[in-house]
């Protein structure tokens, strides 16, 4: 009951298999009045769907959105929103054929203990990340809501195996650093960094094996006193919202376990006024202390992990004859899930943030021109 469910005032509810008929969110909590951009929720959506590029899964789906409710004259209702996208591209042979082969690292043996004989196997089900999509949707939605409050999200590829990007890059003007970024197939924003990661993702998918890496996300604008302490912390529920990311395996906010090996003088974020606002001279902290925003860029840092199908063999066990097994996994996957995983992020952030000003009262039931 409600695993599928997130968030409270802007809340959204996913629903969709990876080899289902359709993927899609139902949103709920939408600000009636808002001019819905559904160029724009696509041009979000085709940042994440499968086939765009060499380093991605060759499964070719349009993804293209189709609204069901919620939506007048191109304005939004207040009405639940419900968007969707057709699965087309499928095929489950693979899956029909090693059914019973435990995948390392993937979800078969948890799904089997969760739901028996029941769970849908094909392409991961419900786990599979083909969900994301509707992440997506919802939020996009989001984030032309944000933008009307001038908050802005930039996530960006920040390493992919042993090529990182170690530059803490200005936060003053998003919009160049997101255009930047749509110049490198890897969604980096050092282009002779995103060269070293390209060819790192290419030895992966050229030996059939994968590559992890680490997405740096950065909200700007946020105004200070959002969130809560204890169990309403704005980085607890950010982190709840990562996580559901299939793939993500861990969340760092500022310096984040840099700060294990800092002293207090060194973390420490001095006050300052800048322009008539009060700020900090640094942001080690993220932007959020105690679990209220500081009014200072929110930052974090994610972990993902290599893509768990790969094309080399591997020990597994059969379920059905209770011994192990060598196992081959065929199929259309991903050698590096981390380009793909970008505008995911936003996505989540985006949600998050909106949800806060949305109880905060900060963002209206009703947007009026």
């Amino acid at each position: 009951m409600g695993d599928n469910t997130f968030g409270t005032k802007f809340k959204i509810t996913s629903f969709g298999e990876s080899h289902g008929k359709v993927v899609g969110v139902v949103i709920d909590g939408t600000p009636a009045g808002l001019k819905f951009d559904l160029n724009y929720i696509q041009s979000e959506l085709d940042k994440r769907k499968p086939g765009q590029s060499k380093f991605t899964s060759t499964r070719k789906e349009q993804d293209k959105v189709e609204v069901l409710s919620g939506i007048f004259n191109s304005i939004t209702t207040g009405a639940p929103i419900c968007l969707i996208i057709r699965n087309q591209d499928i095929n489950s042979s693979h899956y029909e054929k090693s059914k019973g082969l435990l995948r390392p690292s993937h979800i078969d043996y948890v799904a089997l203990q969760k739901f028996g004989d029941f769970a849908d196997y094909r392409g991961s089900g419900r786990f599979s990340g083909r969900i994301t999509a509707g992440f997506v949707m919802a939020g996009a939605i989001a984030k032309q809501i944000l933008n009307i409050f001038n908050i802005s999200i930039l996530a960006y590829t920040k390493s992919i195996g042993s090529i990182e990007d170690t530059e803490d890059h200005s936060v003053d003007n998003l919009e160049h650093f997101i255009r930047l970024r749509e110049n490198s197939p890897v969604r980096a924003l050092d282009l002779e960094l995103s060269k070293k990661m390209e060819k790192e993702i290419e030895i992966s998918k050229n030996t059939n094996d994968s590559v992890g890496g680490t997405i740096r996300c950065v909200i700007n604008n946020v105004p200070p006193g959002i969130g809560g302490p204890i169990f309403n912390s704005l980085e607890s529920n950010i982190s709840k919202g990562i996580f559901s990311i299939p793939a993500i395996k861990g969340i760092e906010f500022g310096a984040g376990f840099k700060a294990s090996r800092m002293k207090g003088s060194e973390h420490n974020d001095p006050w300052t006024i800048k322009n008539g606002k009060i700020r900090t001279t640094k942001n080690d902290s993220g932007g959020i202390i105690g679990g209220i925003s500081t009014g200072m860029p929110i930052v974090f840092t994610l972990a993902v992990k290599p893509t768990s199908s790969i094309g080399i063999v591997q020990k597994t066990v059969n379920v059905k004859t209770m011994e192990e097994e060598d196992i081959k996994i065929e199929g259309r996957n991903d050698p590096c899930i981390v380009p793909r995983a970008i505008v995911v992020v936003e996505s989540i952030a985006a949600i998050v943030i909106l949800d806060y000003l949305l109880i905060e009262g900060i963002v209206p039931s009703v947007l009026e021109d």
